[in-house]
């Protein structure tokens, strides 16, 4: 799991937000898999169709995304997030996880599943944009040039707000669990905290700027397929179904 967490990590270093954070569904698929063949855990036709969708989704993503990088340096980065437009955003973000954490969540979240999805979903806002921060940073930290000491300051801070975004995100996503199914949850989460995610990079990276109508329409309908793909693994799992029943309806209707 650790070696799995620094492959995810140098990848937001290496390639557009826009692709990792969906392709990181790809671990349900494949967890489901693993799992029917050494713990002999029962994969029904649903799970195995929505695992061909995952797959599929994944490679419509990978031809549609953007092709390079919109933030290359330390500086570039400092600019971007003194941006009038990103600095306007995390403020409304940060607005709204005040009244959802202090107001909405005490009251409605054991009832409405919403609430601590949304909860967690906005907190990704800061986790994967500081998780990107923090590997452009790195790079100049340990270069003996003028601009590694300031780049020291930018990897701390982003630190310190990716690790305070992470313990609020565990504190929500342990109370979610223990209120609501795990795989219902689990489904609903990635297609919000993706989404927002997104949002919070385009507003920051701005990685959409260089993309074509075709590419944009492409990697919507990946992601669309995508989730369509969890969602029959995580929310269908337990559904005693497969292609033997149907057959065995067919025979009685004949």
């Amino acid at each position: 799991m650790a070696v799995g967490q620094i492959g995810n990590f140098l990848a937001y270093t290496a390639v557009p937000t826009v692709l990792v954070t969906p392709l990181g569904a790809l671990g349900v698929p494949f967890g489901s898999i693993l799992a029917s063949y050494l713990l002999k855990e029962k994969l029904n036709i649903l799970g195995k169709l929505g695992c061909l969708l995952s797959c599929a989704g994944s490679v419509v993503l990978i031809i549609h995304s953007p092709k390079s990088e919109s933030v290359a340096t330390p500086a570039e980065l400092e600019e971007k997030l003194t941006n009038p437009v990103f600095v306007g955003y995390l403020c409304l973000v940060l607005l709204m996880l005040l009244l959802l954490i202090f107001w909405v969540a005490p009251a409605h979240g054991p009832t409405n599943i919403m609430v601590y999805i949304s909860i967690c979903s906005l907190l990704g806002s800061f986790t994967v944009p500081s998780t990107k921060g923090i590997g452009l940073a790195a790079q100049d930290i340990f270069r003996n040039n003028p601009s590694s000491r300031r780049a020291l300051g930018l990897c701390l801070a982003l630190l310190a707000v990716l690790g305070c975004s992470v313990i609020v995100q565990f504190r929500y996503i342990n109370r979610a669990l223990e209120c609501f199914d795990s795989s219902v949850f689990g489904a609903i989460y990635y297609v919000v905290f993706t989404t927002l995610v997104l949002l919070a990079s385009a507003v920051l990276f701005r990685e959409w700027t260089d993309v074509g109508l075709v590419d944009f329409l492409g990697m919507a309908c990946g992601f669309t397929t995508v989730s369509v793909g969890i969602v029959l693994i995580q929310v269908f799992k337990e559904f005693n179904f497969n292609l033997g029943d149907v057959n065995k309806s067919n025979t009685k209707t004949d």
